[in-house]
């Protein structure tokens, strides 16, 4: 289907928004360790060892039709493994509820990993770790920490969303690159962790090992390869100049086989001379072009900061097939939440892409909502991602911060910050982002603004809170997201912001 563009303001639907970014790269394999156990030497369970027809049988039974990927349609797959009782009744103490898991086995490639269960309100009371195996190798690597407590990331309790599809309870997705081997321990632990002689929460049912495959993205081959990384501002795979304007539109631009045209009537010159080159992001303007484009009545002097590179869906390669097809808008935004994805920090820029195609998948298909969750997202580069689909400039229902979802939005910073500080990179990415659009909603990133809760841990349902215009997730829900890190860098964020805006 032939990519949309956009207008200076407005987006007729999301598909004016699919412009394909072009230099995803093949999904690294995260850093493993050398205390490896071979295939041939990994304890019998269930798909342990060389692949075998039971494995095989046993993978694919808990899979959808839909689910298994072909080489003719490489969009991704989830493997979706039920977890068992890791002890023997007899090794437990009585009454004490058991440890799940999966011992070691082998599975087709993923780069993805994440635990869900049957009940989107029961609480993981416990542990989540899991180690992989690099794809084509023994290496397996140390224990990786899953972050349990994920409810805070979902749409608003008796919202559409949540009331009209099969939503699950979900940790957080934890990025483990390019693996075909996995072992994982879910272990419960007691609520009040000072008293020592609680009985442990029972784990929730129906828990189950999802893996997730990205699959290719814009510009891999079927083997994964991807072009190589071009130099900043520059295109990737055609000659024609870049017009000067554009010098420092992202790395992530890309050629398509054939020149764009503008498809939208109201297209502006600015979209008209990408369509001439190829280019494959909404283009960053100065703050002269985006009030320009705006086309404001004389005198109008609003404070809206320059319109920031970003990359578009079909530029990062979601497929559209996967989410709800109809969108949901709230009706304006009053404030950003920042959020770190928790997917952990062993990814690259070139990765992103695949990231963000299996967080998509993992929030879909296995946590059961509508879309992917974020309004944007922030790669580790300062790259900025359209999110859920509905346009970027339209204030987009998305299902972030339970309870502050309407009228908010929502932007995640891909990685892990709470003993890691966010690269200065990410952080001025959020500050261009929300000068931009919050400010097509008159904010102040400076200000504060009164929400009205939806229901969370933190605030009953009804509840008036003022907050920042800028806040963090835990301003919101009782959670350490965005990480301690990412949040000490917010005030920061707020500034350069307003002043991004000329205030």
């Amino acid at each position: 289907m032939r990519a949309l563009l956009v207008t200076s303001v407005g987006v007729t639907c999301a598909a004016a928004l699919t412009l394909p970014l072009a230099t995803p790269a093949a999904s690294a394999p995260a850093p493993h360790s050398a205390s490896a156990l071979p295939p041939s030497t990994s304890p019998a369970s269930p798909g342990a060892g060389p692949p075998s027809a039971q494995a095989e049988a046993t993978t694919r039974e808990a899979l959808a039709p839909s689910d298994v990927r072909s080489a003719a349609e490489p969009s991704g797959s989830t493997q979706s493994l039920p977890l068992a009782p890791l002890d023997a009744p007899s090794n437990r103490v009585a009454g004490a509820p058991a440890a799940q898991g999966l011992p070691q086995r082998d599975a087709r490639p993923f780069s993805l990993v994440g635990v869900v269960w049957d009940d989107a309100e029961a609480e993981l009371h416990g542990t989540v770790q899991v180690r992989t195996r690099a794809t084509g190798t023994t290496r397996w690597s140390d224990w990786q920490d899953v972050e349990t407590h994920n409810a805070e990331h979902a749409a608003d309790l008796g919202s559409a969303e949540r009331e009209g599809r099969t939503v699950r309870g979900a940790t957080a997705p934890l990025w483990v690159g390019d693996s075909d081997g996995v072992e994982v321990r879910v272990r419960p632990e007691a609520r009040d962790s000072q008293d020592r002689a609680a009985t442990p929460v029972p784990l929730p049912e129906g828990m189950r090992l999802e893996l997730v495959d990205p699959g290719e993205g814009p510009g891999e081959d079927a083997g994964g390869a991807s072009a190589p990384e071009p130099a900043r501002g520059a295109p990737v795979g055609r000659a024609a100049a870049v017009p000067a304007r554009f010098a420092d539109t992202p790395a992530t631009a890309a050629a398509l086989p054939e020149v764009l045209t503008a498809e939208v009537a109201a297209a502006s010159a600015v979209n008209a001379e990408l369509a001439e080159i190829g280019a494959t992001v909404i283009p960053a303007l100065t703050q002269a072009e985006t009030l320009e484009s705006m086309e404001l009545a004389p005198g109008a002097k609003p404070y809206i900061g320059p319109r920031p590179g970003i990359v578009t869906r079909k530029g990062w390669g979601a497929d559209e097939k996967l989410r709800e097809k109809n969108f949901g808008y709230t009706k304006t935004v009053k404030a950003a939440f920042v959020h770190h994805s928790a997917t952990g920090n062993n990814y690259t820029c070139k990765q992103a892409p695949s990231v963000l195609r299996s967080i998509y998948r993992y929030h879909v298909k296995s946590s059961g909502w509508r879309d992917f969750g974020y309004n944007f997202a922030v790669d580790k580069c300062g790259n900025i991602y359209e999110g859920r689909a509905g346009g970027v400039t339209k204030a987009v229902l998305g299902a972030h911060t339970l309870g502050f979802n309407t009228n908010t939005m929502g932007i995640a910073v891909l990685g892990s910050y709470g003993s890691t500080n966010p690269p200065a990179a990410a952080v001025t990415a959020v500050s261009k982002l929300t000068a931009w659009k919050l400010g097509l909603f008159g904010r102040n990133p400076k200000g504060k603004i009164t929400l009205v809760s939806g229901g969370s841990n933190k605030y009953k349902a009804g509840v008036k809170v003022k907050m920042n215009v800028i806040s963090g997730h835990r301003d919101g829900f009782a959670t350490e997201c965005p990480g301690a890190r990412l949040y000490k860098k917010l005030g920061k964020a707020r500034t350069s912001s307003a002043k991004l805006q000329g205030r």
